[in-house]
């Protein structure tokens, strides 16, 4: 029996392994669509958000991309962005219901990093030899125990979609405060921290890692195009548990949109 994982594109993994498979959203700005592929030239699409003074959107996948995505496979995990942001969740589970493998669709309420570990935590157990029963009930537990933070450097972006006021925004950008916030649990952004700089930002990220149960073990930071950051969060937190796995990528087109230039994301075991 061979398995596949399957994600949508805000998981910022393009490509893992050959039994992985990987859907894009797109972004719509000015008329055109930006696809979260490999192909996708991010400082493009960011230069376009930042220019423009209109609403930009999202789509998710649609059903026929998640069956072709699912062909060949006896056995699917399918890993999605939370289904209270985007159509992908529903997508994939009309794509489930459709196809001759059996298939479970996971919506992880959340984004990015964390559905970056959902992801390894899958590939382990089936690396394990677990069955696919015995894979979809320890990822359900494991879920309960991670969580996403977000730090968001530019509000500019949700003003123009409505998320936000553009007053808001504005004053955020010109006193340089962050945005520090999670996944909830019903999938939607909650903020928590308005935090003034850099370096208080970071340091409210590593307050809601503790408030969390944060104690070691596995840490994915993405950041978009703030590198920097992404490395001075990384030794902060090896200053708290030095045995952290840690690792850090770039976000790709679908969680740039959401975080904007210079926000980062983390996704951690709690």
């Amino acid at each position: 029996m061979n398995y596949r994982i399957v994600s949508d594109s805000a998981s910022n993994l393009h490509t893992l392994h050959e039994n992985y498979r990987c859907v894009p959203l797109t972004i719509h700005c000015e008329g055109r669509e930006f696809t979260d592929d490999p192909r996708l030239d991010l400082g493009e699409m960011l230069q376009t958000l930042k220019a423009t003074a209109q609403k930009s959107s999202t789509s998710c996948p649609n059903v026929q991309d998640w069956l072709d995505a699912f062909q060949g496979a006896d056995h699917v995990f399918a890993v999605t962005i939370t289904g209270n942001l985007s159509g992908s969740y529903a997508a994939a589970m009309q794509a489930a219901a459709l196809c001759d493998a059996r298939v479970h669709v996971f919506n992880t309420l959340s984004a990015g990093p964390e559905m970056e570990l959902i992801i390894e935590k899958i590939d382990e157990l089936q690396a394990a030899g677990k069955n696919f029963d015995e894979t979809v009930k320890e990822v359900n537990a494991y879920m309960r125990k991670t969580h996403l933070i977000f730090c968001l450097q530019s509000l500019n972006n949700l003003a123009r979609n409505g998320r936000v006021s553009p007053a808001k925004a504005k004053i955020a950008g010109i006193l340089g405060i962050r945005v520090v916030g999670v996944a909830s649990a019903e999938g939607t952004l909650q903020p928590l921290h308005n935090s003034r700089g850099s370096v208080k930002s970071l340091e409210a990220i590593l307050s809601v890692m503790k408030e969390r149960g944060f104690k070691g073990g596995k840490i994915r930071i993405a950041h978009c195009r703030n590198s920097e950051a992404a490395e001075t969060l990384r030794q902060k937190i090896l200053a708290l548990a030095k045995d952290c796995d840690i690792r850090i990528r770039s976000t790709t087109a679908l969680c740039s949109f959401y975080a904007e230039e210079g926000g980062l994301m983390v996704g951690f075991e709690g």
